[in-house]
């Protein structure tokens, strides 16, 4: 190595393991900042998966836009239906009717009663502008006569197969049941209510539990019977190229549809828990960003320790004519040197463990029966997590920064080291 500089040499020399005290002091700072790398890399990359997986559900699941009336229904949706598709940018619209139903699975052991909502779809709009008929896992789409889908949970909840029958009572008829029961304790009605019988087609599963465990799909004519709608519509949901785009397109669709119409986008129904994804993020980088500092003490602690003990090598260098700038660079290469195994061991290692980050929890759910990331709770079957380059770029950046700053002291208190002060060091 005669082709690097003197003061190199000698701090790769002094790095050499020796089976002392420094040894293992510096072995911890090289540890301690790899394991902050990888934490970084881990959960930021945990957060920035999390998040677009949720945007993906929310965009495939909910429309881009929602054309609502002023009033409480949309008669003339047609008309609606024809502005919207003629807006640069959409390439699709249906109509929406969607609301609460009470829905019975009857059963030899008694009957079971949820609430999901019902959502009506129209599937002659295509794909395009209902792709949520394009998530069946079990059984098939069609929701011809009293047919529906039902969410994967909810089925799961209901032990329902498709072929099976479930009952489903309008909020209609339950308001007309109540009116009927007030009668009853009067003694002036012994009117009986019905509910409607409907056939589960299919079972859709549309990869977030909160969607699959509270929603039923079914035909738009058979929405617009349960809730006495005759033709009209709740409104009209419109799916767009680009959904990043939906301010945009929303002030010239709004202006086409006039005054009498609300257009809303998916950033204001659901755009909240993106935000609250996006914060966390941020809010675990500057946490966890300590770790980093915590692992820069170790780097500071132990260039402290080297400067101690070779206070009258320091002495015998700047006898020899070193400058002060050079052995200040002898230390501080040190501190760059622990900075950089750290930081490449860390990157290493954080992005295997996001590469094998399932694997490692079915592994632990195997041995130990912890569920560390359960549906029910995060909405996801499996533990998403994306790599940026930018962000490992900015986590790795600015470790060395850190362990960068963490050596100046030591080394500028070496560099200013006087030759006789050193020479007489005990």
């Amino acid at each position: 190595m005669s082709w690097l500089p003197v003061e190199l040499v000698l701090a790769l020399r002094y790095l050499r393991p020796k089976r002392t005290f420094v040894s293992v002091i510096t072995l911890i700072a090289v540890v301690g900042v790899a394991l902050g790398v990888m934490v970084l890399i881990v959960v930021i990359a945990v957060m920035t998966g999390f998040g677009e997986q949720l945007r993906e559900r929310l965009l495939g699941f909910n429309p881009h836009l929602t054309i609502t009336a002023a009033d409480i229904n949309l008669q003339d949706y047609p008309s609606v239906l024809r502005v919207a598709t003629n807006q640069p940018g959409v390439v699709g619209a249906a109509p929406l009717v969607e609301g609460p139903v009470l829905l019975e699975r009857p059963g030899d052991r008694g009957s079971m009663v949820l609430t999901p909502l019902v959502r009506g779809i129209d599937t002659r709009a295509g794909s395009e502008a209902s792709p949520m008929v394009n998530l069946i896992r079990l059984g098939t789409n069609d929701l011809r006569g009293k047919g529906i889908l039902v969410g994967w949970e909810l089925a799961r909840r209901l032990d329902v197969q498709p072929g099976d029958i479930v009952n489903i009572l309008p909020p209609g008829v339950a308001q007309q049941m109540l009116a009927q029961a007030r009668r009853q304790a009067d003694g002036q009605s012994d009117e009986a209510f019905l509910p409607i019988e409907f056939v589960v087609r299919g079972i859709f599963d549309a990869g977030y539990y909160e969607y699959n465990v509270a929603y039923v799909l079914t035909s738009l004519s058979n929405a617009q019977d349960l809730y006495n709608l005759d033709d009209a519509v709740h409104g009209v949901t419109v799916t767009l190229a680009n959904p990043m785009e939906a301010d945009a397109i929303r002030v010239p669709l709004a202006r086409a549809l006039g005054s009498g119409y609300r257009v809303t986008t998916w950033k204001e129904d659901k755009g909240e828990i993106l935000e609250a994804v996006a914060v966390e993020k941020n809010v675990m980088f500057i946490v966890l960003f300590f770790v980093m500092i915590v692992a820069a003490f170790g780097i500071t602690s132990t260039q402290i320790t080297f400067v101690v003990q070779k206070t009258r090598e320091i002495g015998v260098l700047k006898a020899l004519g070193c400058t002060r700038a050079q052995v200040s660079w002898l230390f501080l290469s040190q501190s760059i040197f622990v900075g950089v195994v750290g930081v490449v061991t860390g990157c290493g290692l954080g992005i295997l463990a996001v590469r094998y980050r399932n694997e490692f929890l079915e592994f632990m759910r195997r041995t130990t029966g912890l569920e560390l990331f359960p549906a029910s709770i995060y909405g996801f079957g499996q533990l998403p997590a994306r790599i940026e380059v930018m962000d490992v770029a900015m986590i790795c950046g600015s470790a060395l920064v850190i362990c960068l700053l963490a050596g100046l002291l030591p080394a500028w208190n070496a560099g200013r080291l006087q030759p006789v002060e050193a020479l007489r060091h005990e």
